[in-house]
């Protein structure tokens, strides 16, 4: 049986959710393989994802950027924790690489949590960096603003290039020298969209809208706006509610709904930028309508993917709020579907790491 730890960045649920595809695809390639992950990402997240065998090791893998709000950054507080965090301690490194040796761990996976490469090095096992971005790039967007980043920055860049193998997932944010450029990592659908639809109660004529914050609360007032007609359903996890009918379905974040599934059951999607409903949205062939982070360097990246790949387009925050998009979401609509076979970069991305596990 092979055994392969896994270092997991917390910031959000995009490097939880990739790495979950992955290690999906790789376990499905491999049904014997066990993984031991290292992440403080919620250990519910690969219990809904996973079938196969894995422990969960909670760690403080990463630091990446203290948030105030899904679209507002906290620097000040970044850099105080990144000064706690960096360089990483001698002792937590040849503590986790005698961990991981012990477990009888033939490789090290990294989703942009950079601990894991440095314990590598350490247990003398080979490490795959998976990034469409990495912190260091991330940083050095808010050197201007904030000079003290520029330490940080040179040594995360040293850690990431010592990784022994080097992926890149689309969208890719800096395009650098890897070994891998996949498609958009996602986990699959697991259910057809006539079976979610049902469970729903909605037609399958009917236009559905999933309505998504990336596990924040969502307000409805958008679902005042007069556009927003009896043709359209909306299905909002963590919505809340400021009136209600038939046509707006509150979820709880954690339901009984596998989320790849209600992106495949909606015609559109709604909500912040994030890689992980990018990506699900992608292999679903499902626009996606979008907020973004203005200040946040990703963003750039994925917007240009989401409006050329998924034929969506950008709304600021407070038209969000007031529904001033459901005129351009109902035109949108009208479009048909697109209907292109599309390619999941998880399999790609673990057929590639299986090739190289010794």
């Amino acid at each position: 049986m092979s055994r392969i730890a896994y270092f997991i960045s917390p910031h959000g649920f995009g490097h939880a959710t990739r790495s979950a595809a992955v290690i999906a695809a790789i376990q499905a390639l491999a049904p014997a393989t066990h993984f031991d992950l290292f992440t403080q990402a919620p250990e519910w997240l690969f219990r809904v994802s996973l079938s196969g065998s894995f422990s969960y090791h909670t760690l403080i893998s990463d630091i990446g950027l203290v948030q105030r709000s899904p679209l507002e950054e906290d620097l000040e507080a970044t850099l105080q924790r990144l000064e706690a965090f960096l360089p990483f301690d001698k002792r937590q490194v040849n503590d986790l690489a005698r961990q991981v040796q012990k477990l009888e761990c033939q490789m090290i996976v990294c989703d942009i949590a950079p601990l894991g490469i440095a314990v590598a090095a350490q247990a003398g096992i080979p490490s795959v960096l998976i990034e469409n971005f990495t912190w260091d790039w991330i940083y050095a967007g808010y050197l201007e603003a904030e000079g003290r980043f520029e330490k940080h920055i040179a040594y995360l860049q040293e850690i990431f290039q010592s990784a022994s193998y080097h992926i890149q997932t689309e969208p890719v944010c800096n395009y650098t020298p890897s070994d891998l450029v996949t498609h958009p990592v996602s986990r699959p659908a697991r259910l057809p969209r006539s079976q979610i639809r049902q469970r729903l109660g909605i037609a399958e004529a009917a236009k559905m809208v999933l309505v998504t914050m990336g596990g924040i609360e969502v307000p409805l007032t958008f679902a005042e706006h007069p556009a927003a007609n009896s043709d359209l359903w909306f299905v909002v996890p963590g919505g809340v509610p400021q009136g209600s009918d038939q046509r707006r379905i509150l979820l709880p974040h954690h339901s009984d709904f596998y989320h790849p599934d209600l992106v495949h059951a909606s015609d559109a999607i709604v909500g912040k930028a994030g890689y992980s409903t990018l990506a699900e949205a992608y292999l679903a062939g499902v626009p996606y309508v979008y907020t973004a982070r203005t200040r946040f360097r990703e963003t750039a990246s994925i917007a240009a993917f989401i409006e050329k790949e998924l034929g969506g387009f950008e709304i600021q925050e407070s038209a969000f709020l007031s529904g001033e998009w459901i005129p351009g979401l109902v035109r949108m609509l009208e479009k048909p579907p697109r209907k292109e076979d599309k390619i999941n970069g998880a399999m790609e991305a673990g057929r590639f790491i299986l090739d190289r596990c010794p």
